[in-house]
């Protein structure tokens, strides 16, 4: 029994981890903050709960995983609450989202910017 709660561990931790990384890809890889920031917030709330379930699979006492509980609790109401105040201060800003014809203007400068500096 020990061996499977340690293997259910250790893909959560693991699965956590690579939703970690695989957000901060996301702050590289998209364009403007909308999608950045929904990567972002999506990644991490879910990133954050496969770890605290293996750490929670990984310790037989109660006290701390009725912490571990609470903490996820938390997170899983707290971090898109704070994703939706982050959208709606940057509407607030008029900070616009890029549109297709604005992806693809960028794009094409980004483009001419890496043939100029490679001449």
């Amino acid at each position: 029994m020990e061996a499977v709660l340690d293997l259910a561990s250790s893909f959560c931790l693991l699965f956590g981890s690579f939703l970690c990384l695989s957000g901060g890809v996301g702050i590289l890889r998209f364009p403007d903050f909308y999608t950045r920031m929904h990567a972002v917030g999506v990644t991490d709330t879910l990133a954050a709960s496969m770890i605290l379930i293996g750490l929670m699979l990984q310790n037989p006492d109660a006290l701390v995983i009725i912490k571990l509980i609470i903490i996820l609790l938390m997170t899983l109401f707290i971090s898109p609450t704070t994703s939706h105040a982050l959208g709606q201060a940057a509407i607030l800003n008029n900070l616009r989202p890029l549109l297709d014809a604005n992806i693809n203007n960028v794009e094409k400068s980004t483009d001419a910017g890496d043939s100029s500096s490679k001449s």
